[in-house]
């Protein structure tokens, strides 16, 4: 007899989506450069008599700690620097808009201010960093009375965060004696690649193929970035560093002919992965790769795949270097997405959140509302955070946000009574710094952590318990940002998604373009019969396959790409797969937002999956022109069907196919 299953109502997306938490091994390295920073600070500067640059600095230390991501050394110089001088810039604005203006004036400063960090927000993760420090910043040198001048706490913010970016450059990292510590962070990320490829061929033919093609676009960019981080010369300028330009760059064909399998749907043997897996060993281990594994030449996308092993293997020997095949992005980019839909949208609703809590939480000072004390930035660095979108939807935001911050507080509370002072307070201020690593997977509970630390950090510099009076400022913070957050604004809603969509729509288009080019092949149209293609003039020529790495293989007779073509279509591949992934992203945001909201982006996520089956596709196109010369009857077949699909819900959504030269 069956026992009846009790079937749980499905929680709806918002709710289901704060409840949701990021899972990982805990990440040692961040948690001891946290327990190093801001407590440390603290204490050199009550010690010297300082307590009041010491509360910047560490504070400071706290932000650069919520930046402090897994990456290499040179791109932590980009995510942590940055956004620290963004916030030194914000203190000192705050700090003399504070000191020279009345209540009104001050409002609409820093409304504005709200307006330009809100639209620089809109380019990209390092800037939006930067704009949550110049708010957060701003806010605290208004809000927050200090002896020192507006230059001078500007300088100790910038030494906060200095000290954790030294911590990060200079302390090893588990793995890092593998090689030359300095680019451990690479090479964990150019390994993750190998794994990644090695997990999508384990997976071809079967239901979770899709989500390993996804882990390996992350896997690209993550390594792409790590690679590419900001440095004093144009290339690498060490043997390490090139080799493992190299051996990223030897990737890009696996990965290549690793998404061709996927499309075709068909398994393939077991040994097929077991090449890529020892390359991922031999970048990890900085070793040489030893034999490898032949998989079957029976099919294009086979041959080349074994073609890219074979590569790989002479790369991993030479280490000569390789091209990252990126497009920098140019200033005229950045202003696009600064002064676009998506920057206009993303400002405006910034500088009215932020300048209504500042108003507010100024109303409230100058009633008296706070006690005693003088300090009023929390309400509008709590705005801050919440009105953030890349921090996660809004209902979550606020929902993480309220419970984090009540549970800190409380916390806090209970600490207060307790603990020694100034001693107790700066030991829970370095045991703070050290698990905001660890909160950073849930917002409530970095909310929480934060919210000790701060509490714990104005105690020692004079202010008195306020546990109660946060979580109230919290809760009118969460009712502005709910009621800005659902106004209607100029424009059509959801400009953010509709703005990443339209990126990923124009790269995947040109990348199925230079394919298309490549095989000299009459231009698709969006309906009718495809024409038949011919063979591209292209050279040929016949290439003896010998021996590397101990494995030997037949000649076979292949067309011959120019090397700056296939480099140009990598770039453009890369690129695709990229503004495809921050599209997803934006859209799963959007999905989970309340009805009221999401609706305003409803069937974005059709138009991402035709494209991402499109770009798929083009890739597929490209392996097989590799192997034969031509595009197949089933790659014209399914090119011309989505294509034809596209039309309709890319009109739905409110964008324009792109200009491009594939409607004849």
């Amino acid at each position: 007899m069956s026992r009846s299953r009790r079937v749980l109502p499905a929680l709806p997306p918002w709710l289901a989506h704060a409840l949701r938490a990021q899972r990982g091994p805990v990440p040692w390295s961040a948690v001891t450069r946290g327990a190093l920073s801001a407590g440390p600070l603290l204490l050199v500067a009550v010690q010297i008599g300082r307590t009041s640059l010491g509360v910047v600095a560490a504070i400071a230390a706290m932000l650069a700690g919520i930046n402090d991501r897994p990456g290499s050394r040179r791109v932590s110089v980009k995510r942590i620097g940055v956004p620290a001088l963004g916030g030194a810039l914000g203190l000192v604005v705050g700090t003399y808009a504070g000191q020279q203006t009345g209540a009104v004036v001050l409002t609409v400063i820093l409304t504005f201010v709200g307006l330009v960090a809100g639209s620089i927000s809109a380019i990209g993760p390092v800037a939006s960093a930067v704009g949550t420090q110049l708010l957060v910043a701003s806010a605290i040198g208004a809000g927050m009375p200090l002896p020192e001048p507006g230059w001078e706490r500007a300088l100790a913010y910038v030494a906060g965060a200095g000290w954790l970016l030294v911590l990060r450059l200079v302390l090893p990292t588990p793995g890092s004696l593998a090689g030359d510590f300095r680019f451990d962070g690479e090479r964990k990320a150019v390994a993750g690649v190998y794994d990644a490829v090695a997990e999508l061929l384990d997976a071809v033919g079967g239901p979770e193929a899709m989500r390993r093609r996804a882990a390996l676009t992350a896997a690209l960019d993550h390594a792409q970035d790590a690679l590419a981080g900001p440095r004093l010369r144009r290339y690498a300028s060490s043997s390490a560093e090139r080799r493992l330009h190299a051996q990223y760059a030897a990737a890009l064909p696996l990965a290549e002919a690793a998404t061709a399998l996927a499309w075709a749907g068909e398994a393939v043997a077991e040994r097929a992965s077991e090449g890529p897996r020892r390359l991922a060993a031999a970048v990890r281990g900085n070793s040489h790769t030893g034999p490898l594994p032949a998989p079957s030449r029976s099919a294009p996308a086979l041959r080349a795949l074994d073609d890219a092993l074979l590569h790989a293997a002479e790369v991993f020997d030479q280490g000569r270097g390789g091209d990252l095949h990126t497009r920098p992005r140019t200033p005229r980019d950045r202003l696009r997405a600064a002064f676009g839909s998506a920057g206009r949208e993303y400002g405006l609703r910034v500088a009215l959140c932020f300048g209504a809590s500042s108003a507010a939480a100024q109303a409230l000072h100058q009633g008296q509302w706070y006690g005693q004390h003088e300090h009023w930035y929390w309400l509008p660095a709590t705005a801050v955070f919440l009105v953030k979108p890349d921090l996660g939807p809004l209902a979550s935001r606020v929902l993480n946000r309220a419970a984090g911050t009540v549970l800190g507080a409380v916390l806090f509370a209970g600490f207060a009574v307790v603990l020694p002072r100034p001693e107790g307070l700066i030991a829970l201020v370095a045991l703070s710094g050290a698990l905001i690593p660890v909160a950073t997977r849930h917002f409530a509970a970095q909310t929480a952590v934060v919210t000790v630390l701060v509490l714990a950090l104005v105690m020692v510099g004079g202010e008195p318990q306020a546990s109660m009076g946060r979580i109230g400022e919290t809760l009118l913070a969460c009712a502005i940002v709910l009621i800005v957050g659902h106004l209607p604004m100029p424009g059509q809603r959801g400009g953010g998604v509709r703005a990443r969509l339209a990126a990923a729509s124009e790269a995947a288009y040109a990348y199925l373009t230079h394919v298309l080019d490549e095989a000299d092949t009459p231009r698709i149209g969006t309906s009718g019969t495809p024409s038949e293609h011919r063979a591209a003039a292209s050279e040929h020529r016949v290439t003896d396959r010998a021996t590397a790495s101990g494995h030997r293989t037949t000649a076979s007779e292949r067309r011959v790409i120019p090397s700056d073509d296939r480099a140009t279509r990598w770039t453009l591949r890369r690129e695709a797969y990229r503004t495809l992934a921050e599209a997803r992203t934006a859209i799963s945001l959007s999905a989970h937002e309340l009805p009221a909201l999401a609706r305003h982006t409803e069937g974005a996520d059709e138009v991402a999956d035709l494209l991402e089956r499109l770009v798929d596709t083009t890739t597929a196109c490209a392996v097989h022109l590799d192997d034969t010369g031509r595009i197949g009857p089933e790659h014209t077949e399914r090119l011309t069907t989505l294509l034809d699909e596209l039309a309709g819900p890319v009109a739905r959504v409110g964008l324009r196919p792109p200009g491009t030269p594939l409607a004849g």
